[in-house]
């Protein structure tokens, strides 16, 4: 998950601010990541749409959920006035991933052919299906296509060419 720039995401979203934890201002943070412990090295994270900049003063993982305690914020007060608001990261400090797997937001932009050449248009959007596959939107102006992310149709991504290569399946065209 990201926060759309003109020029790709600078962020990337890690958490959501849940309610004050303590007097003190602590907050209780949703856990909007594939990786809990990087909560542990946090040093300074961005909040709310206007991404403000929060040095972290201290982190607890509490169950399923971080206790963050930013400087600042030092009561229930000031806490409230972040609840519900999105916990952001520089796309620069994210987790690097092994090889073979992507951020879905650096599939975004990327131009989409078919195996046999055919330009089909741009990844625009990603739609998570719910537990299903996710649900690739390519545009090339005059029409949307919905590409499955499913193996048998998705046979390359390539970062360095900025392509995606398909093979469509029956009836998708």
């Amino acid at each position: 998950m990201s926060k759309p720039q003109a020029n790709g995401p600078r962020y990337l979203i890690v958490g959501r601010v849940l309610k004050p934890w303590s007097y003190r201002g602590e907050l209780k943070i949703e856990i909007l990541s594939d990786f809990p412990e990087r909560f542990a090295s946090l040093r300074t994270v961005y909040v709310g749409d206007d991404a403000i900049p929060f040095s972290v003063e201290r982190v607890r993982l509490h169950g399923k959920a971080a206790l963050l305690k930013l400087q600042g914020i030092d009561s229930t007060e000031a806490g409230n006035k972040l609840r519900d608001q999105l916990v952001q990261i520089p796309t620069d400090e994210a987790v690097p991933l092994p090889e073979g797997q992507y951020y879905l937001y650096q599939l975004v932009g990327l131009k989409v052919k078919t195996t046999s050449g055919e330009p089909l248009g741009e990844v625009v959007e990603i739609l998570d299906t719910a537990g299903a596959n996710d649900v690739y939107v390519v545009r090339d102006g005059k029409r949307e296509i919905l590409i499955p992310a499913i193996e048998p149709v998705v046979k390359e991504i390539s970062f360095e060419r900025g392509e995606m290569i398909i093979e469509p399946m029956e009836g998708l065209l």
